[in-house]
């Protein structure tokens, strides 16, 4: 599970940003939208609003950035853009195996080195006071050195700058470089990205192929979200009677085809109508295979308590499907996985019924910077409450992160013209 992540200098971001899914116990309204642990009580969802090219998807970059660190993926890094300061910084505290553990780097965009790291375990007190178990640090900018392991030690200076630590030194004779190696990628492999904008029907055309409980699950969040059909299945090529190889039969949508395996088997992935089986790629709504495709990632995040980060789940969907998935996370049946969005849908922003005030988060820029604030930061001095119409409050602009759009200047121009 994911705690909080603070990052500096990247992307659109300038200064440090603290994006935060600890919880506020002090507030006891909506308690099953939280997630209990011996460490922090942690939310399990969270939505971000912000104006276009505000920077919403640059925080998915971060937490991406984060996974393909780990995971020893290749991802984009950028220092942010309007800076001559090229280092690009990110601290994470997680919770794995019941423990929590914080993770921090620096890497130097211009030479393409990592400036720092630090791994270290959080233990807390009956008080819930923190004490730092460091497992390893090495900061180059400031030639501090350390870890729990004296021969270790002696070679961190030695080591390349190239890859993080548990990527460049031989885990097999440490115990404890063994664990954090093990404690970093687990909690990576967790973190599951999509873009509603360019999401494939790959994952659930795979797992449909399969006759197991998760093929099941799949099926019933898709009949489940009430889309006015009979199944929905994974057939033979013979079932499907159309001509899919004419030029007017191929899907508009290139964000949702399948490049691979191909074609051809994504069109096995069918819709059943009034007992007539048609290639859902070919025959349903555009937000008809977007909920198809983000089916499986939905199932296997509750299942398997993964992080789920969607940017902009709310394309092209139902407002009231988009909340049923929120509810999925936050009901008290979901005790392990996480949902973090982006979303413009305004009608999500229910502090009644769906959301604790500090699960709404708002990305707003100006020209002094660009600014990530929850809803908790505005109190009831400021008169924001759980009662409070907030989506009032937001579309007068008095919580920020709306746009101002002119678009009478455009008119009178082309008039004019």
């Amino acid at each position: 599970m994911l705690v909080s992540l603070k990052f500096n200098n990247a992307f659109i971001f300038s200064t440090e940003t603290n994006f935060s899914l600890k919880a506020d116990m002090r507030n006891k309204r909506l308690a099953s939208n939280v997630i209990e642990s011996p460490a922090d009580n942690v939310l399990k969802s969270a939505c971000i609003y912000g104006s276009n090219n505000s920077g919403k998807t640059c925080l998915v970059k971060v937490i991406r950035a984060l996974w393909g660190i780990i995971q020893n993926k290749p991802v984009q890094i950028m220092s942010n853009w309007f800076t001559n300061f090229p280092i690009f910084s990110i601290s994470c505290v997680f919770i794995e195996n019941q423990k929590e553990w914080e993770y921090e780097f620096s890497f130097d965009t211009q030479k393409n080195e990592f400036v720092y790291e630090c791994f270290s375990l959080i233990n807390f007190d009956q008080y819930k006071n923190q004490k730092k178990e460091i497992y390893f640090e090495r900061d180059f900018l400031n030639q501090k050195f350390s870890s729990k392991d004296e021969l270790l030690n002696q070679n961190l200076t030695l080591m390349g700058r190239n890859n993080i630590l548990i990527h460049i030194a031989d885990a097999s004779s440490l115990d404890f470089l063994r664990e954090a190696k093990q404690i970093l990628t687990n909690f990576a492999s967790r973190i599951v990205i999509v873009d509603m904008n360019n999401i494939p029907l790959n994952q659930t055309l795979s797992m449909m192929k399969n006759h197991d409980a998760l093929q099941k699950d799949i099926v019933s969040f898709v009949k489940n979200a009430d889309l006015d059909l009979d199944d929905f299945k994974y057939v033979d090529a013979d079932k499907i009677k159309v001509n899919y190889l004419t030029e007017e039969n191929k899907p508009a949508e290139d964000v949702i085809s399948i490049k691979e395996p191909g074609f051809e088997e994504s069109l096995r992935l069918a819709s059943v109508y009034r007992g007539v089986t048609v290639p859902s790629l070919l025959f349903d709504s555009t937000g008809t295979k977007k909920i198809a495709a983000l089916a499986s990632y939905v199932v296997s995040a509750l299942k398997k308590g993964l992080i789920l980060v969607v940017d902009e789940l709310d394309s092209s969907i139902h407002f009231k499907l988009t909340r049923s998935i929120v509810s999925m996370f936050n009901n008290e049946l979901n005790d392990k996985a996480q949902l973090i969005f982006t979303a413009h849908d305004v009608s999500l922003m229910d502090c009644k019924k769906l959301f604790r005030k500090e699960q709404i988060w708002f990305v707003h820029k100006d020209d002094d910077g660009v600014y990530l604030y929850p809803l908790s930061s505005f109190t009831a001095e400021d008169g924001v409450r759980e009662t409070t119409d907030i989506i009032e409050k937001y579309k007068r602009g008095i919580l920020g992160a709306i746009p101002e759009p002119d678009m009478l200047k455009t008119l009178l121009q082309v008039k004019n013209e």
